[in-house]
């Protein structure tokens, strides 16, 4: 499969891997700030995006993706980054391809399988109940979606995957939401791997998220026993966008000493 993706900077290449419902916009701001001593590529995952869909959506189909993607692009020893899922597919992709990487970062999930969490099911619903024929302006879809969706900045996060078709001009979702939907049991399930990555590993956890719990610890350092576990104190789930400049500083630091 052929990811879309952004490029940004030159030197050490560093892979950054969007969330379920992400896209590769919501990391432009830190591809910026990273793109004077890096070559950044933020690739749309499958279904998500600019990206192809396809029915099958699961950490083994989104690692093969980006295993492609680096043969693709002919990228030696990147840093591989995710946030959420896509924290997931990069420790599954750093367990089975630890030679294919350089230095690990995972931003807010853990390797435990998660209780379904019915603010992604409820966003879901919301997105996927939208009348485009109701809608003639982005304003008409985020009432649609009030109800649903009734945190702002969670509703504001899923208005970013809104597109218009080129020949119709209507409005369309870019994620392919039945396919997600479908195999949401697989976005939250464990890593179970007796594997090792023995590379340096840094993880990052919100204070406020409870992703990653203190009781999630020991299960990362026996996967990855060379990692460095993080907290940003006031932050939740999407931490990099809540406080950047104290991800940006981790992220920096940990790359500086590796």
């Amino acid at each position: 499969m052929e990811l879309f993706y952004r490029h940004y900077g030159a030197g050490k290449p560093l892979i950054i891997l969007h969330g379920v419902f992400g896209i590769s916009d919501n990391w432009v701001s830190f591809a910026r700030q990273m793109a004077d001593r890096y070559e950044v590529f933020i690739p749309d995952q499958r279904n998500h995006g600019q990206s192809p869909h396809d029915p099958a959506f699961n950490y083994y189909a989104l690692c093969s993706d980006l295993y492609d993607f680096i043969d693709q692009h002919e990228i030696e020893d990147p840093i591989i980054l995710g946030h959420s899922m896509g924290g997931k597919v990069a420790m599954h992709f750093a367990l089975e391809n630890p030679d294919m990487l350089k230095a690990l970062i995972v931003a807010d999930i853990s390797m435990r399988t998660y209780d379904r969490r019915y603010r992604h099911l409820n966003m879901i619903d919301a997105m996927l109940s939208v009348d485009f024929n109701k809608a003639t302006s982005r304003d008409d879809i985020e009432a649609q979606l009030l109800s649903g969706i009734p945190e702002n900045r969670i509703r504001q996060f899923a208005m970013k995957n809104l597109y218009r078709r080129e020949r119709s001009g209507q409005f369309a979702w870019r994620l392919n939401l039945e396919a997600i939907n479908l195999n949401m049991d697989e976005v939250f399930e464990g890593i179970r791997s007796d594997k090792l990555f023995e590379k340096p590993a840094l993880f990052i956890r919100g204070g406020n998220s409870e992703y990653v719990k203190y009781d999630d610890f020991d299960r990362i350092y026996r996967s990855f026993p060379k990692a460095d576990i993080k907290t940003i104190e006031g932050a939740g789930h999407w931490l990099h966008a809540e406080k950047p400049d104290e991800f940006y500083g981790l992220v920096t630091a940990f790359l500086g000493r590796n």
